[in-house]
């Protein structure tokens, strides 16, 4: 089935890389607040927010990058997914043990980032989707050959399976 020439397939990963696209930006606005406040006061800028920031702008452009059709039929889209995930993990674990269990007692600033954290754990739910559904893409469509000389394509066509022995 398709619509104007797309899978079903690819029109569920544009809305997945959609979505991915839309919360990575959300984290760079919201970390991005606190980076801005430090250049401004001339502050130090602590690298556990530039983390934050990289780990955002490489999945906002990674998305971006999948909207691309032919990308993802490459086997190396599973592995930076399978990346992305890991970054966005390391994110949630390290701002989640600083804010998870602090009470805001009516700071903004701390409430938007407990919010971030959960924001951070969406992504990474997102990018472990992508992982696995980008798997299971290129493991359904690979292109397999013969294993000797590599000319003759294999499981393509159900006619030239083999159903056992007839008489």
């Amino acid at each position: 089935m398709s619509i104007l020439g797309m899978t079903v397939g690819y029109l569920l990963f544009c809305v997945l890389h959609f979505f991915q696209f839309i919360l990575a930006v959300t984290v760079c606005g919201l970390y991005g607040v606190d980076l801005q406040r430090a250049r401004s006061q001339g502050k130090y800028v602590d690298g556990n927010w530039v983390y934050a920031e990289v780990v955002g702008a490489l999945a906002a452009l990674t998305a971006i990058l999948y909207l691309v059709p032919f990308i993802l039929r490459f086997a190396a889209v599973t592995v930076w997914s399978f990346i992305l995930f890991v970054l966005w993990i390391a994110l949630f674990g390290l701002f989640g043990n600083m804010y998870i269990h602090e009470d805001p007692e009516g700071n903004s600033d701390i409430q938007r980032m407990k919010n971030a954290v959960w924001v951070d754990l969406a992504n990474a739910l997102l990018w472990l989707i992508g992982f696995v559904a980008s798997a299971a893409y290129w493991w359904t469509h690979r292109d397999r050959r013969s294993r000797f000389t590599g000319r003759a394509k294999l499981g393509r066509n159900p006619s030239t399976r083999s159903t056992g022995w007839t008489a």
